[in-house]
């Protein structure tokens, strides 16, 4: 696939494709001739869409947008590594990798969880007091 085919099924832009490229984010694959274009493969679409998905589920800087996709990079050399091993203990040794990759994960979306349930909070109390007001004189008179 080209850029702009890439970028119209993962909905992104080719600019915002060539920046993570830029920062690593995104692997530049293979080499091309000068002036040829680049061609993206399945692997680059789904790893934009995680890419993505962890961008525009958690709201998350480029520097933690980086560490969730170390960890997930890292869980995928795990897992591939775990399907080739028959060593029960090189197996538990990759399962407890994997668990603290994921744990860092987690430690993540459970701090962006607890932000918005303090905004969720924090618009409810609002919410509330506007209701409050409504059903109140209190509007009429705020206008005088």
């Amino acid at each position: 696939m080209r850029i702009g085919d890439v970028a119209r099924e993962t909905g992104t832009t080719p600019r915002t494709i060539r920046y993570y490229e830029e920062i690593g984010l995104l692997e530049a694959s293979g080499e091309r001739r000068s002036g040829a274009h680049r061609e993206y493969g399945e692997t680059d679409v789904e790893r934009l869409r995680e890419i993505r998905r962890f961008k525009d589920l958690l709201g998350v800087s480029l520097e933690e947008l980086r560490a969730l996709m170390a960890a997930e990079d890292a869980r995928r050399a795990i897992r591939a590594e775990f399907r080739r091993t028959e060593d029960p203990r090189r197996r538990r040794k990759l399962l407890e990798e994997a668990a603290g990759h994921l744990e860092r994960q987690l430690e993540l979306v459970r701090r962006r969880s607890a932000e918005l349930a303090e905004l969720e909070a924090h618009l409810s109390e609002r919410r509330e007091r506007v209701d409050e007001l409504l059903a109140s004189d209190r509007p009429a008179k705020l206008r005088a």
